[in-house]
C-alpha cells in the first residue's frame, strides 16, 4: 500500500471547504467564549455567574447528544452543521444588539448559553460523521490531523484575539464572531455530502444504537473508554490557577501560558503527524501515548520549574493529540456510515463527560489531598489505566494498522 500524501487531501474540495468552515467556526466560539465569560463578570462581578455559563451549556449539550447522534444519521449532515453555524452566528448577532442597546443582562447571556450549548450537542457528533464521507479511507488519518491542527491553532489565537477586539468593546468581538459564523455557514452551502434522508423508525432502540454498537465493539469501547479515564484522572488545567500562584510563583501572564502550553504542544504534534503519519502498530502508540500523558503529569506534579512545567503541559497537549487522531481515525473506519452519528455522538459525550468531571475531580481531590497530591493521584492513575488497558482490550493493544 502506498503511503498517501498530504497534497492528496487538497484534491478534495468538498473536504477543504468543511475545514475552512470549522476552522472559522472554532475561531468564532472561542472568541464567543472569552466574551461572554468576560462580559458576565463585568455584569455580575460574581465567580457563581462565569460557572453558571458553562453549566447551561454543558447540561444541554450533554442530554441532546444522543437524540442528536440519530438526527445525524437521519438528515443530511452538512446542513445540520449549517444550521448549527447560522443559530449561533444569529446568537452572535443579537449579543451585539443587546450590548449596543444596553439591555443585556446575566439572564439572557445564561438563556443564550443554553442554545449555545444545544447548538453544541448537534455539531460534535455531525462534525465527526462528515469527515469520512469527504474522504476516501485511505486519507482518513491524515484529515482528521489535518482537522486537528487547524482547531488547536483557533484554541490557541480565538481567545488572544478575542481579549485584543474587546479592548474596543464587546460588540466588536461579538460581531466579528457573528462574521465569521455566518460565513463558515456559507462555505457549508458549497459542500455537497452524499449522505440521503433515511425513514428509519425512531425508537428508544435506535436512538441508543450507538451506545450498543461501542459496547460491543471491544476495539472501540477500548479506545473511547481510555480516552475517557485518561482525561478524567490526568487533567490538571483546574488547578492551573493554583500552581501559577502559590507553587510555580508567577502572575497572570504565566497562567495564560500555563493554559496555552498544552494547546502548542498538540498543534506541533499535528504538524509532524501530517509529515509522517502513524502507519504501524497504532494500538501501542494510542495506550503509549496515554502512559506518556500520565507521566507527563506527574513531572507537572513535581515540577516547581516555570520552564520545566510549561514543558510537561506542552507534552501532555501533544501526547493527547496522537490519542485523539488515533481514536478518531479507529472510531469512524470501525462504524458503519449508517449510524456514524450516533457513535460519534457517544464519542462526543465521552469527551465533554471527561473534561467536565476531570476539572471536578481535579477539585475534589486537590481539596483532599492539596495541588500536588491530586495532580500526582491522577498522573499515576492514568499510567496504571493505560497498563490495565493492555490486558483488558488485547484487541486494541495488538491493533497493527488503521485499516484492518
Amino acid at each position: 500500500m502506498t503511503k498517501p500524501r498530504l497534497s492528496e487531501l487538497f484534491d478534495h474540495r468538498q473536504f477543504i471547504l468543511f475545514w475552512l468552515a470549522r476552522l472559522a467556526a472554532m475561531l468564532a466560539q472561542q472568541m464567543l467564549m472569552v466574551a461572554v465569560a468576560w462580559q458576565m463578570y463585568d455584569l455580575t462581578g460574581s465567580a457563581w455567574d462565569l460557572g453558571l455559563v458553562g453549566l447551561f451549556q454543558f447540561v444541554p449539550a450533554l442530554l441532546l447528544t444522543l437524540p442528536a447522534g440519530h438526527l445525524v444519521d437521519r438528515w443530511r449532515r452538512g446542513r445540520i452543521f449549517g444550521t448549527c453555524l447560522l443559530i449561533q452566528g444569529a446568537i452572535a448577532l443579537l449579543l451585539v444588539l443587546a450590548t449596543q442597546g444596553s439591555f443585556v443582562s446575566r439572564e439572557l447571556i445564561l438563556g443564550l448559553s443554553v442554545l449555545l450549548g444545544a447548538c453544541r450537542a448537534f455539531q460534535m457528533p455531525t462534525q465527526q460523521a462528515l469527515v469520512p464521507m469527504l474522504v476516501p479511507p485511505r486519507l482518513l488519518e491524515r484529515a482528521v490531523t489535518l482537522s486537528s491542527s487547524g482547531m488547536q491553532a483557533a484554541i490557541i489565537c480565538g481567545p488572544a484575539l478575542g481579549g485584543l477586539l474587546y479592548t474596543q468593546g464587546a460588540a466588536s468581538v461579538y460581531g466579528t464572531s457573528a462574521g465569521l459564523l455566518l460565513a463558515a455557514c456559507g462555505l457549508m452551502l458549497a459542500v455537497h455530502d452524499a449522505q440521503q434522508a433515511t425513514r428509519e423508525k425512531t425508537t428508544l432502540s435506535s436512538v441508543l444504537a450507538g451506545v450498543t454498537f461501542v459496547w460491543q465493539n471491544k476495539l472501540l469501547l477500548g479506545a473511547t473508554s481510555l480516552d475517557l479515564f485518561a482525561v478524567l484522572l490526568g487533567g490538571a488545567t483546574a488547578l492551573l490557577p493554583i500552581y501559577a500562584r502559590d507553587i510555580l510563583h508567577t502572575g497572570p501572564q504565566g497562567l495564560g501560558l500555563l493554559r496555552a502550553a498544552p494547546a502548542a504542544g498538540a498543534l506541533l504534534m499535528s504538524l509532524l503527524l501530517l509529515r509522517w503519519p502513524i502507519q504501524r502498530k497504532v494500538g501501542r502508540w494510542l495506550i503509549g501515548s496515554v502512559a506518556v500523558f500520565g507521566l507527563a503529569t506527574v513531572v507537572f506534579g513535581l515540577s516547581e520549574h516555570f520552564g520545566l512545567s510549561l514543558l510537561a503541559l506542552a507534552i501532555t497537549g501533544a501526547v493527547d493529540n496522537i490519542s485523539v487522531v488515533m481514536r478518531m481515525t479507529l472510531v469512524q473506519l470501525e462504524t458503519p456510515n449508517e449510524i456514524r452519528g450516533r457513535v460519534s455522538a457517544v464519542n462526543s459525550i465521552f469527551i465533554g463527560a471527561s473534561n467536565q468531571l476531570g476539572e471536578f475531580e481535579s477539585g475534589a481531590t486537590a481539596a483532599l489531598f492539596g495541588p500536588v497530591g491530586s495532580v500526582l493521584t491522577g498522573g499515576l492513575g492514568t499510567l496504571l489505566v493505560a497498563a490495565a488497558w493492555v490486558r483488558i482490550f488485547p484487541a486494541l493493544a495488538k491493533r497493527d494498522r488503521m485499516l484492518a
